[in-house]
């Protein structure tokens, strides 16, 4: 009897053990993930996630790459920058300053560049990009103050790729053919100048040679002799004496 009672209990044990040791391996898991868990969660409020677009495609050297940030930059002094290549090596544009006063977009690395603060969304608008500036772009949102420093984790980034311009030839050709009309122009004028003075001198040509013409018409056209003209008496006449009449 005792015999048995003992096997029975030896036999409860045996069957409750395996299901107390499996729940407690579940147990602890959750816990040990539980405790992994809360530091990744804590880390997370502590950095700025940022949203960016994959890739952009450029056709005419100019882009709006906006970035999306999961954070309120009222009231505090941040830094919003915009950086070039896999390492973030570029800077390419920088804003910073605080809503209280007007934000200026630059860059020191002689990329055109300016943009907008909208809300959580920070717009980076670059121009006169070139082919061999295409590459990958990375936005950083930083607050500066209050403590504590916060900035955003790296994004994905996103690829900006500037194809080449085909169309420009054709955009410079009217320019280029501007001062070409305009030799042609200046020498048209010039030309119909010519041929009305030309016009005009033979005219007046014309009208001083028929005025010509016509005074010759109206001149004496018997012959003149030349020297001094001399009497002819005739031997059979006499001569006359004028003195005989004088007296």
């Amino acid at each position: 009897m005792c015999l048995m009672l003992a096997s029975n209990a030896v036999c409860g044990y045996c069957a409750v053990k395996p299901l107390y040791a499996e729940e407690q391996p579940l147990t602890v898991e959750k816990l040990r993930t539980a405790g992994m868990e809360r530091p990744t969660l804590r880390k997370e409020k502590n950095k700025i996630l940022v949203k960016q677009s994959p890739m952009l495609v450029v056709y005419n050297n100019a882009v709006n790459l906006s970035c999306k940030y999961t954070y309120n930059l009222f009231s505090k002094e941040f830094r919003a920058s915009l950086y070039k290549g896999a390492d973030s090596a570029v800077e390419v544009c920088v804003v910073n300053g605080n809503y209280s006063h007007q934000l200026e977009f630059r860059s020191k690395t002689g990329f055109h560049c300016d943009g907008k603060l909208g809300n959580e969304t920070v717009t980076f608008y670059l121009w006169n990009l070139f082919v061999n500036q295409t590459d990958i772009y990375f936005c950083k949102i930083e607050v500066m103050y209050p403590p504590p420093y916060i900035d955003n984790e790296k994004s994905n980034g996103t690829i900006i790729h500037v194809k080449e311009n085909h169309h420009c030839p054709a955009h410079r050709t009217p320019e280029s053919s501007k001062p070409f009309w305009a030799l042609v122009v200046v020498v048209g004028v010039l030309a119909l100048y010519s041929l009305l003075v030309t016009v005009a001198l033979f005219t007046y040509w014309m009208k001083s040679k028929r005025n010509r013409v016509l005074q010759s018409d109206y001149l004496n056209m018997t012959p003149r002799r030349l020297g001094p003209t001399r009497r002819h008496y005739h031997p059979y006449a006499p001569s006359r004496d004028f003195a005989a009449y004088r007296s």
